[in-house]
């Protein structure tokens, strides 16, 4: 487990903020009928990863009282499910009928995404920043791992990270190899993809 992983106690926390947008630890106690001691471990944590920020707010001569909302980080994590958006969008794109457009906007949406990564992608040589990828992907909940078997390491996706656009439309993969080769810094190609029944999908540097 990574310092980033959310724990599944922990998830129930990030809901209930996303909702009310601050509560206090009795707050969250009784909402999710836990001690308050669990409940400040749990805050401990998602602090920690940057998913919440805190302010305190003092009322007489007593201890201020501490509210927890989401943090920009934790309200992006949150909110991450936009698959209905992303699949409208995808069609739009399948639906441009000149390949030199629809291949130009695929590198534009490769390189807005790997801006979006670069600060989570690090490292000097090709396997450090495969395993940042990995790392990247397994944190969004979808199993990413690199294979140092052979004389070059391989990425491997276990599941799809976009399944459901992958399922109207295999263009998706050349997306991900475009993104690929921007956060890599390396041009790479997809060597076994499982929408040919493979059992996983495979990036090797090329």
């Amino acid at each position: 487990m990574t310092a980033e992983t959310i724990l599944p106690t922990d998830v129930a926390i990030l809901d209930l903020l996303r909702k009310r947008e601050t509560m206090t630890v009795a707050e969250l106690s009784s909402a999710l009928d836990v001690t308050a001691t669990a409940v400040r471990q749990r805050l401990s944590r998602l602090l920690a990863q940057g998913y919440l920020q805190r302010s305190a707010t003092k009322a007489g001569r007593g201890r201020p009282s501490h509210h927890y909302a989401l943090s920009s980080k934790g309200r992006r994590k949150t909110g991450a499910n936009f698959a209905d958006l992303a699949v409208a969008l995808w069609q739009e794109i399948r639906a441009i009928r000149d390949p030199e457009v629809r291949r130009g906007l695929l590198q534009r949406l490769a390189q807005r995404l790997a801006v979006q990564y670069a600060d989570d992608v690090q490292g000097s040589s090709l396997e450090e920043r495969m395993e940042s990828v990995a790392r990247l992907f397994n944190e969004r909940r979808v199993p990413f791992a690199v294979d140092r078997s052979g004389e070059l390491p391989v990425l491997t996706a276990l599941a799809c990270p976009y399944p459901e656009l992958a399922e109207q439309d295999r263009s998706i993969c050349s997306l991900e190899r475009l993104l690929f080769n921007e956060v890599l810094g390396a041009n790479v190609r997809l060597t076994n993809c499982r929408l040919d029944g493979a059992s996983c999908c495979t990036f090797e540097s090329s």
